[in-house]
């Protein structure tokens, strides 16, 4: 019975209509995404009316550090999940089992060797940012530690949820973070206004409610009797494996490093200006990051669809998850993107009551929230060069369209016209040239890729082997 209700779970990724499948496949990773950012969210907001503007200020500065960190390993979850889904389509069981079990323990190491780093460079990390030293740096210190030390769980249930989506499953996941959410809010609450911690608070709160989600996702895992099933006793790193994950996840985690890198710099370009444009900032870009989420949805889908067609040799249907994406992602772009910019003043508001703060959110939010839709095309072309086994290419054009532009935009058009409008217009710049780069490598990767499911080659470079591979 348990084999069939999860067999229930997983959608039919091969057989068309696309379009209906790919947004209710994506919504509940947009509304997962979205509880994710409310973990930091409550952080800020409860610091902003229990605490001060300086402690939610202190907290909001420090999302770009913490994503520069994580973001290698975030990338491998993504490997996983293209390599799981791959499998899944090739319905190969025994490559599959063997990616399954080395991303779960590739999560734990890789939560212990960034925890372990973020502890102890948090402070040197902040102040190469130029974090303002007598206000801010004190509290950024304390959240980013505490933060830190948390990081195992984060990546477990990061690892766990890429494994469930391959599997068609992105429902399970979200109901995992539900729980975990109305507890992160209860527990900021608890130690803010009760304990009076402050950040320390809000930072445990976040950390205990993410040993909650992975410990709900992970049980999840052990029990399924379908794809993706779990056994503790069977963890290990299988050298094919690690290869299939790495192959599309490390650039794709490379990629997401030098983009935090770029938003390092502008964080840095930004802690020039008062205390007021550094909370304005920070609480603005957490409201974005509601939108982006929703277009990286799309982008997750359409590198799962991509992955099991491109796994089942399904050319057709190849096409038609991109083309239904993108049709998905722009409307989602447009509609998301502008209901928050015209919602942005009560948005602000819910963070804070300081006038100053609320007109510097909404200029940053003006800029950056009505041309959210070119960042949507963009991660979907990038979504589906990977569903197909391409990373590296997608990696350089973002590095050198994205990163490249930005900072050569701050260092130049920006030096010479140093305002707040001018530093946010490095965004849409950027998406609009990667957008150009990423249609021409998408069209030679296609061709490419067409021609060796047609001649029916190996969907990787060497055939998978008969006996088990040994633990590397």
């Amino acid at each position: 019975m348990h084999a069939e209700r999860a067999r229930k779970k997983e959608l039919d990724m091969t057989s068309r209509p696309l379009l209906g499948k790919i947004f209710l496949f994506s919504l509940p990773i947009m509304l997962t995404g979205i509880l994710q950012l409310l973990y930091n969210a409550s952080d800020i907001i409860v610091l902003g009316h229990f605490a001060s503007d300086v402690s939610a200020g202190a907290v909001g500065s420090t999302g770009s550090l913490i994503n520069l960190t994580v973001n290698l390993f975030m990338g491998l979850s993504v490997g996983a999940c293209t390599a799981a889904a791959r499998w899944i389509g090739a319905e190969n069981e025994q490559r599959l089992d063997r990616v399954v079990h080395t991303a779960i323990l590739l999560a734990l190491i890789g939560g212990v060797i960034v925890g372990v780093f973020g502890v102890f460079c948090s402070k040197y990390m902040l102040i190469a940012m130029d974090v303002p030293q007598d206000s801010v740096l004190p509290l950024s210190t304390t959240y980013l530690q505490i933060y830190f030390a948390g990081m195992p769980f984060n990546l477990l249930y990061n690892f766990g949820s890429s494994l469930c989506r391959a599997r068609g499953d992105s429902r399970t996941p979200l109901l995992f973070l539900c729980a975990a959410g109305v507890a992160n809010v209860g527990l900021n609450i608890f130690f803010v206004v009760v304990c009076r911690m402050d950040v320390a608070g809000v930072a445990l709160g976040t950390i205990i409610a993410q040993m909650i989600s992975s410990s709900l996702v992970l049980t999840h895992l052990c029990r399924l009797k379908g794809h993706c099933h779990v056994n503790l006793k069977k963890l290990r790193i299988y050298k094919d494996a690690f290869g299939d994950i790495v192959r599309i996840g490390l650039p794709a985690g490379i990629q997401g490093c030098i983009f935090s890198l770029s938003n390092v710099v502008i964080q840095s370009s930004i802690n020039s200006f008062k205390d007021v444009a550094i909370t304005a900032n920070a609480e603005a870009s957490n409201i974005e990051g509601f939108v982006y989420t929703t277009m990286n949805a799309v982008s997750q889908a359409c590198l799962t669809f991509t992955g099991q067609n491109y796994g089942a040799r399904n050319r057709k249907n190849i096409d038609v998850t991109l083309f239904d994406s993108l049709i998905v992602v722009v409307l989602l772009g447009l509609a998301v993107g502008f209901g928050a910019y015209f919602a942005g003043s009560f948005l602000l508001s819910i963070y804070t009551k300081s006038p100053d703060v609320i007109r510097l959110g909404l200029e940053r939010m003006s800029v950056i929230c009505t041309t959210y839709c070119l960042c949507g095309i963009m991660e979907v072309l990038v979504g589906s060069m990977r569903g197909m086994g391409h990373s590296v290419v997608p990696m350089l054009m973002s590095i050198i369209g994205v990163c490249g532009v930005r900072i050569v935009y701050i260092y130049t058009f920006f030096a010479a016209n140093r305002t707040l409008f001018n530093l946010y217009l490095s965004y849409p710049i950027s998406w609009a040239i990667t957008i150009l780069a990423h249609a021409i490598c998408l069209f030679f990767v296609r061709k490419r890729e067409f021609k060796r499911l047609a001649a029916a080659l190996p969907v990787e470079p060497t055939d998978p082997p008969t006996a088990p591979a040994e633990a590397a």
